[in-house]
């Protein structure tokens, strides 16, 4: 007799978990969707969180100067070689101490896990990821990236970087460019 009941509440519970199931799925297809035309209409409709992982740059002061000191920490935490940085020691005119100077620090996009562990581990504040995903090339090697050459202007769509177009759920973003 004990057998018939684990069986029948076993269905029980079959049936139960299934109409749980339809019940998420059928409330899921009444709710509003948002649909974005992209590539067509991006630059008005497009919507990319500030705290989206796109691309790794260099922070620069007023000046221009970057604030990296070679230090080596984010290369050493970057689980899978993506950052590659050369330097070498110099002498300083007026103390005479030995210190960095940045040769080459050469980033590799296609390669990098978006992990953040090298922004993290940055103790002068001198790199960040920014939202700029559109990063498609047609040769590899163009992924290779060299930070302390090249001044971020903020990619091919600016407004980005402040998260784009306004989020609207519930309606089409079909406006034209």
């Amino acid at each position: 007799m004990k057998n018939n009941q684990s069986y029948f509440s076993g269905i029980g519970c079959a049936i139960k978990s299934l109409t749980t199931g339809l019940g998420v799925t059928l409330k899921e297809y009444f709710l509003p969707k948002s649909t974005e035309q992209y590539p067509e209409n991006r630059k008005t409709t497009l919507h990319v969180s500030k705290r989206h992982r796109g691309r790794l740059v260099f922070k620069r002061d007023d000046n221009g100067a970057y604030k990296c000191t070679a230090c080596t920490l984010c290369e050493k935490a970057c689980p899978n070689g993506t950052i590659t940085i050369k330097f070498e020691m110099v002498t300083d005119p007026e103390t005479g101490k030995k210190k960095k100077q940045l040769i080459d620090y050469q980033y590799d996009l296609g390669d990098c896990m978006f992990c953040e562990l090298c922004v993290n581990s940055c103790n002068f504040d001198a790199i960040e990821f920014t939202n700029d995903f559109e990063n498609s090339v047609f040769d590899r090697n163009q992924l290779s990236l060299h930070l302390d050459k090249e001044v971020y202007q903020g990619g091919s769509l600016p407004e980005l970087i402040d998260g784009g177009a306004p989020m609207t759920i519930g309606k089409f973003n079909t406006k034209t460019k």
